[in-house]
């Protein structure tokens, strides 16, 4: 029927029948009267203007097909569009790429990355900050179908072998140091036989699947250097490449994103071309790239999805320019790249913007180009969204939520959404995906405005974690819906509220942290014998990591011993601000610990209050 309506208004010349056609193709689908009320959705191309759900369950309907293409194809037909368009900006760096420019120097890397003898299916690590390499990676081991590996640059060594073991990596892509992470110094401490290798056929007793690492600056014993990849590519390896195309599917894995779970073991959330591409198609529709070109300025992280897909595939996507201000994050470097730039976008994480707004001299940057931004990463004070529109003049600021099994994004808001949709809610359900909220004993929908867990089906679930078939039915029902663990409930329109975590995870700044991950680690100091984590609010960083510690009967220890343990051994951002020691936990009947009683406690005891 759609189609036919489409045809008729096109052949119109009269304006009002023309308008009247376009209305009917804009009314929710929920208008038909003939419609039973279980299978009313939300239509999602323009804001939601009627209340036309019953109950908590949302279909984001939408006259925008699903794309079938892979990443590489994405970013050539952009390329096709706009070849002369800025691409990338790396202000530290100096670097500076057309999207003509990046497509020649993807297609180098993916040849010099099959010269190497890397083959479709393999594993590539990158582990590493955000500059230039990182991104032109993502995109040349999607073009030669090998699976990138985002590896957080704050791993250390225990974090990132076992990362690079789940998955068998085949390379590693680095720099050889970052400030303080020795990435090189790293990989020689799990493979001691890089040293004497031939780049190229490292072999490894702990890393048994690692052939290549790739250094990015300084030239290393038994590594390859950057220049070699780019160099190595002969025509050979681009026919090889040319010849691939036909046999990459939009449903092969690309990425590889390591997630953690209450067992504190890391998972490897694996995402499909098909997830990726899709979930940035419809992120740059809803906040209007699909009509404007915008400027980026991208502090958050490749490694995480928000990073890697906000920013890299929207750039494949939607031909926008991509400003990263600085390697790692730098709130007056991005004040300084908006302006410089004249930046008309920012992404940001909550702490990033409470650290933009709070720089001292924030107010001698001209920021007057920047109308519109995305909050995500983490829960999204309403008073700081309030804070962004009025103190840096975003007005058009959306926020969104999602996970990283979801590609990442599941509810975002739009630039037109009234103050008290963006500052109270994460949006409303996005193209093509279903939400519910379930009552997480039950299983059964909850009324419209209760809480309840929040559960996702569509396109965007990823493929599986990791050749890890009992982690992924744990989360992913057998009718396909992937239990998020979070708390919402959603309103008639379906707007969003996040509420809370079934799982005890701690958002600081951005960063997921796993509670029963940095337990674990406590518990191998000989003096404690036992530790419970839990986060506390924090107005800067959403919230801190507190350790509350029971010492082995007799022992005497400090918060400074608890934390010179962690340091070198756990990424720094695990590692607790707070510790305390305590002689008991408070307990369930059946003797389980209560957490959130025991974070209540914690607050209290330190004084932390809402918002302060």
């Amino acid at each position: 029927m759609i189609p036919r309506i489409v045809l008729r208004s096109q052949s119109l010349r009269n304006n009002r029948v023309f308008s009247r056609s376009l209305k009917v193709l804009q009314r929710p689908w929920t208008c038909h009267p003939g419609l039973p009320a279980a299978s009313r959705g939300i239509h999602v191309d323009s804001l939601p203007v009627v209340p036309t759900l019953t109950t908590s369950y949302a279909h984001g309907t939408s006259s925008k097909p699903l794309l079938h293409m892979t990443v590489g194809e994405t970013l050539l037909r952009t390329v096709e569009r706009w070849p002369d368009r800025e691409a990338l900006v790396f202000l530290q760096d100096g670097v500076r790429k057309t999207f003509a420019q990046f497509q020649q120097d993807v297609d180098r890397a993916a040849a010099g990355l099959l010269a190497l003898g890397l083959q479709k299916g393999d594993r590539l690590g990158m582990w590493g900050p955000n500059t230039y390499e990182w991104t032109l990676f993502q995109f040349a081991t999607a073009k030669a179908g090998i699976i990138l590996v985002s590896v957080n640059p704050a791993y250390q060594v225990q974090e990132v072998e076992f990362a690079l073991r789940k998955v068998a990596c085949k390379a590693v892509v680095c720099p050889s140091q970052f400030k303080t992470q020795k990435y090189c110094d790293m990989l020689r401490k799990i493979c001691p036989e890089i040293e004497s290798s031939t780049p190229g056929d490292i072999r490894s007793a702990r890393l048994p699947d690692l052939r290549s690492v790739i250094v990015l600056d300084n030239r290393q014993p038994g590594m390859f250097h950057f220049e070699d990849v780019m160099q190595a590519g002969s025509s050979q390896y681009m026919q090889q490449l040319q010849d691939l195309q036909r046999k990459i599917s939009f449903d092969d894995p690309i990425n590889i994103q390591f997630t953690s779970g209450t067992t504190g073991a890391p998972k490897g959330a694996t995402l499909s071309h098909h997830n990726i591409v899709n979930n940035a198609f419809f992120i740059g529709n809803r906040v209007g790239y699909a009509w404007k070109h915008h400027t980026v300025c991208l502090p958050v992280p490749m490694y995480h999805c928000f990073g890697s897909v906000g920013g890299g595939m929207c750039m494949a996507l939607h031909g926008i320019s991509m400003v990263c201000p600085s390697a790692g994050y730098d709130g007056k470097a991005n004040l300084a790249a908006m302006q410089s730039e004249r930046c008309t976008f920012i992404y940001g994480t909550p702490t990033m913007y409470v650290d933009m707004i709070n720089q001292p001299d924030r107010q001698k940057y001209d920021l007057s180009s920047v109308k519109a931004g995305i909050m995500a990463g983490s829960p999204c004070p309403p008073e700081l969204i309030k804070q962004v529109i009025s103190v840096m003049g975003v007005k058009e600021i959306t926020v969104g939520y999602g996970t990283t099994e979801n590609s990442p994004v599941t509810f975002l808001g739009s630039p037109m959404d009234n103050l008290e949709r963006k500052s109270e809610t994460a949006g409303f359900i996005m193209d093509h995906l279903e939400a519910k909220i379930v009552d997480p004993s039950t299983g059964e929908l909850v009324p419209l405005g209760q809480l309840g867990e929040i559960m996702i089906r569509g396109y965007c679930v990823m493929l599986e974690y990791w050749r890890d078939e009992a982690k992924t039915r744990e989360c992913i029902t057998k009718e396909g819906w992937y239990k998020t663990g979070d708390i919402g409930s959603m309103d008639g329109y379906s707007y969003c509220k996040i509420e809370g975590r079934i799982k005890d995870m701690i958002i600081r700044g951005g960063e997921n942290i796993y509670p029963a991950e940095i337990e674990q680690f406590l518990h191998t100091h000989p003096k404690i014998k036992e530790a419970q984590v839990v986060g506390v609010k924090d107005a800067r960083m959403g919230e801190e990591v507190c350790a509350c510690i029971k010492l082995v009967d007799g022992e005497e220890c400090t918060a400074e011993e608890i934390k010179a343990h962690c340091k070198g051994q756990i990424a720094h951002f695990k590692i607790p601000r707070y510790v305390l020691f305590v002689t008991s936990y408070p307990l369930t009947v059946t003797g389980k610990i209560q957490k959130n009683k025991l974070r209540e406690e914690v607050e209290k005891q330190l004084g932390v209050k809402e918002g302060k």
